[in-house]
């Protein structure tokens, strides 16, 4: 096993699947020679050459419209979009196009691409790069969602979405890049799309996140393990599908939850999560299903105290845990 962090772990997938399949291929802005912007591609264009990593100009819609294209005639495209903050120029390719193709041909036309982009907050990024975009796409049926947290599931699951025959779009938090290790197996492994990973076993509540709130819950659980309670956090890691049993099975284990989510509060991506809670768990909840979340304002601020009130914390998670498990 290799100790990696989460980019190293995206690069050597990106490397494996480029090797294995000559129908894979990257496009994005920056992504060649220069090896991408937190240089998650480094060393691809050296190796595979220019018609396999691809320049592309400043132009969302052309990177994933022409990947649109690709994919259904056969190829495997890996489009990245440098910032998630910049996606919306294609919203209307991923959602009218691409998850709706298969639906809309009546099954005649797949989709096999992926969209890498990252995204969230807590490198001093401010408005246009640090956005949450999750809830937008999470909405729509057809298209996929990944977020994964650690690099094991992170190259994993970036090889199972290549895979996919239907378009996924693959979250990688900014701040996980370099900060957050781990081992990964160098023999092939799988951790399939759709099923959620217990981060850490608890009884007392329940955590439900995903991205860099999963380390987060995580540092919060083992500061109230000293006071005796005991934290149950589950790492989403998809959060379309979403795997509701791992979710509801938590739930009515601990009988109290906190969703957990980086994005703003209202109309996040949690909300479903705390909908589908407190519809097929009522009866076993002993508290409110509680949210925390990102404050309602149009964007993460610049400077570092206002980026730490923006988000929630450790600390402010173990507050919330507190209060709850005495609810």
């Amino acid at each position: 096993m290799a100790e990696l962090n989460l980019l190293e772990a995206i690069n050597r997938a990106l490397d494996e699947s480029m090797a294995a399949d000559d129908r894979v291929f990257i496009i994005g802005e920056d992504v060649g020679q220069r090896g991408g912007v937190f240089r998650v591609t480094d060393g691809l264009h050296a190796k595979y050459g220019e018609k396999r990593v691809i320049d592309a100009p400043l132009a969302e819609s052309i990177i994933i419209g022409s990947s649109i294209g690709a994919a259904m005639y056969g190829m495997r495209p890996v489009a990245e979009i440098q910032f998630a903050d910049f996606i919306f120029p294609a919203f209307n390719q991923i959602i009218s196009e691409a998850a709706r193709m298969r639906y809309r041909s009546n099954n005649a036309w797949e989709v096999p691409m992926v969209i890498r982009t990252p995204y969230g907050g807590g490198i001093h990024g401010a408005l246009y790069h640090s956005q949450s975009i999750e809830a937008f796409f999470t909405h729509i049926p057809g298209l996929k969602v990944v977020a994964p947290s650690t690099p094991y599931d992170a190259k994993a699951l970036l090889l199972a979405s290549i895979a996919d025959p239907d378009p996924v779009l693959f979250l990688e938090h900014k701040k996980c890049y370099r900060l957050i290790k781990g081992f990964v197996p160098d023999e092939p492994y799988t951790v399939p799309i759709g099923v959620a990973d217990v981060a850490r076993t608890g009884s007392d509540v329940s955590v439900i996140t995903y991205g860099l709130m999963r380390h987060y819950a995580v540092e919060a659980a083992e500061m109230l393990a000293k006071e005796d309670i005991s934290v149950e956090v589950i790492d989403l890691r998809t959060l379309r599908p979403l795997d509701r049993e791992t979710v509801l099975a938590s739930v009515k284990k601990t009988n109290k939850v906190l969703v957990l989510y980086e994005d703003n509060l209202f109309g996040g991506y949690g909300a479903e999560v705390a909908a589908i809670i407190a519809q097929d768990a009522f009866e076993y909840l002993d508290g409110p299903v509680q949210r925390l979340a990102g404050l309602d304002i149009p964007a993460m601020p610049y400077s570092a105290p206002l980026e730490n009130e923006f988000l929630p914390t450790p600390e402010k998670i173990a507050d919330t845990l507190r209060d709850l498990v005495q609810y």
